[in-house]
């Protein structure tokens, strides 16, 4: 349990919108090496051939970089590409199934809104969860808000690990540090940058400071 904290500390979701001329692979190779320390690979769009491919390169640059991959939603590319696990939603197949599909040593990541949901994913078997969206943000256009203090309960409600998602970045991811997560989930903080490398370096060095103690306590 304590590695899969650890692991989540600066958790990088992927989204192709973000491309800049490097591309996909590039920018997350250069936040691998700067200090991401978990890759959630989503894609919504692509057609499973075209997905397949390109799950297979980023296990490979996951694998360099003794990172975690984690496939979002689709169970049968995470087992097709040989990813660490998936990360599903609450419209998607349940803890229960996924993991008779998955195995049992493989990650299971869930998004959760409620105290009530969380402790549902948690009792199904959820390895982590993934709350949010705690500020605004244009990634995911029907990501409805969650306060702090409903974030903080989770924390203190479930025993597995939890990262806060949704619009944060180097400015407002202080207003974080007491709610007991163990890090954060970031897609643009760190892929509209031009500078993706600098920009993770600078975001682990704020998860480090404000989540290790906490981490380190429980």
């Amino acid at each position: 349990m304590n590695s899969l904290k650890n692991k989540l500390r600066l958790y990088l979701v992927t989204d192709r919108s973000w491309t800049n001329e490097k591309g996909l692979c590039q920018q997350v190779e250069d936040s691998l090496k700067n200090g991401v320390t978990f890759l959630q690979l989503r894609e919504k769009h692509l057609d499973k051939d075209a997905f397949l491919g390109l799950a297979k390169e980023m296990k490979s640059i996951a694998v360099d970089y003794q990172v975690p991959l984690v496939i979002n939603d689709d169970v049968d590319i995470a087992i097709a590409c040989d990813a660490d696990g998936v990360h599903i939603g609450q419209d998607d197949d349940g803890v229960a199934e996924t993991r008779k599909r998955l195995g049992d040593n493989k990650i299971i990541g869930v998004s959760v809104r409620t105290v009530k949901e969380a402790l549902s994913a948690v009792r199904e078997g959820a390895d982590y969860l993934g709350v949010g969206a705690m500020f605004p943000t244009t990634t995911k256009g029907d990501a409805k808000a969650v306060d702090i203090e409903t974030l903080r309960q989770i924390c203190d409600t479930v025993d597995v690990p939890v990262v806060a998602i949704g619009g944060i970045d180097i400015e407002n991811i202080v207003r974080l540090q007491a709610s007991g997560i163990c890090g954060v989930a970031v897609v643009s903080a760190i892929l509209s940058k031009m500078d993706c490398g600098s920009a993770a370096k600078d975001l682990r060095k704020q998860c480090d400071t404000l989540f290790c103690k906490v981490r380190e306590e429980l």
